[in-house]
């Protein structure tokens, strides 16, 4: 049984103590202890050898006390597994040198085994639980199969993703075939991830944002409905959808149990259009956190004022950037769990 199950509760939608707070992209980046691993060894031999994501993933609570654990993976595994190549390229991003570009590439990809292709997660989420022993609740994730086909058809990471979109807006028959393909392969890894342990998983849709409410139906809510609707009886899920906050109303539809927010939506309007039947998880700007410490506990302590309690769990509205010093991110956290309301 857990001894911290503030998150979880707070999903439910049950009373807790105080708000639960954990940060997107915690597990590395600007902890010094995580960088140390990064000198010895790839990225991909640290998301595929179960004991190094483990480590990685148990550092955040042990360091800076969060009140969960995020797995330490990658969203690009999937189209990995799919049949891509992806290489990351240190202070470039991701690169996938064969993007999917016309009917004849679909040839190239197949909706995988996961177990073969991605039974390296799933050994790290059973050994990530073990060695948490039930002191907080481990979340798993995915990206949304809209982000994944901006990926597999730019190559590249990008700001607008305008090539994605263009093969959207001209192929649309093979840009819905091939999100079918990641929806499908999405499912069965969250479910893997859910079989083998995780408390919650959260769907990540970077780039939600670049689409018009229209297109977000279209493009990416329908293929994230699938998600939830196939886990609802299996493990609670997080929707995150950066910039994607018009279709907030639409997203709460989907029956899922929290919905991420950034900062660029105050908190009373996100729970205007989400409802009452939500969890709400946000949305300090990273940036802040480079702020002077007094200025982090009194923007956090804003920030909580205005979500209340109830139905709501701290964190940023996006990744934690590298260069925030952890004393700094300490103070985020500390201010959160010091926070009567």
């Amino acid at each position: 049984m857990l001894q911290n199950d503030l998150l979880l509760r707070t999903l439910r939608g049950e009373a807790t103590e105080r708000v639960p707070v954990w940060m997107m992209r915690q597990a590395g980046r600007f902890l010094p202890e995580y960088r140390a691993l990064r000198e010895k060894y790839s990225f991909f031999e640290r998301c595929q050898t179960p004991a190094l994501a483990t480590e990685i993933t148990i550092q955040p609570v042990d360091i800076v006390g969060v009140d969960a654990a995020i797995l330490f993976s990658d969203i690009l595994v999937v189209p990995q597994a799919m049949g891509l190549e992806v290489q990351m390229v240190e202070s470039k991003g991701p690169i996938l040198p064969e993007p999917i570009l016309t009917q004849a590439d679909l040839a190239r990809i197949r909706v995988p085994n996961v177990d073969e292709t991605l039974g390296y997660v799933f050994d790290a989420v059973k050994l990530i639980k073990q060695e948490l022993n039930d002191r907080v609740p481990l979340i798993g994730f995915a990206g949304a199969p809209w982000t994944l086909l901006c990926y597999m058809v730019e190559g590249k990471g990008s700001k607008t993703f305008d090539k994605a979109k263009q093969f959207c807006y001209t192929q649309p028959k093979l840009a819905h075939t091939v999100l079918q393909m990641i929806t499908d392969t999405t499912i069965a890894y969250l479910k893997g991830q859910a079989k083998a342990g995780a408390d919650v998983v959260q769907i990540f849709d970077s780039w939600g944002g670049l689409l018009s409410p229209t297109d977000f139906e279209n493009l990416s809510l329908k293929y994230i409905r699938q998600i939830v609707a196939a886990l609802k009886e299996e493990v609670l899920t997080i929707v995150f959808a950066k910039g994607a906050f018009n279709s907030l109303d639409a997203m709460a539809a989907t029956g899922a149990a929290g919905l991420g927010i950034d900062w660029c939506i105050k908190p009373q309007l996100a729970r205007k259009l989400a409802g009452n039947n939500v969890t709400l998880q946000g949305n300090f700007d990273p940036a802040k956190l480079l702020a002077p410490i007094p200025v982090i506990v009194e923007e956090t302590k804003a920030m909580l004022h205005a979500f209340g309690k109830g139905r709501y769990i701290a964190n940023l509205g996006h990744g934690i950037l590298p260069n925030v010093p952890v004393d700094h991110a300490k103070a985020f956290i500390d201010t959160i769990k010091n926070w009567q309301g």
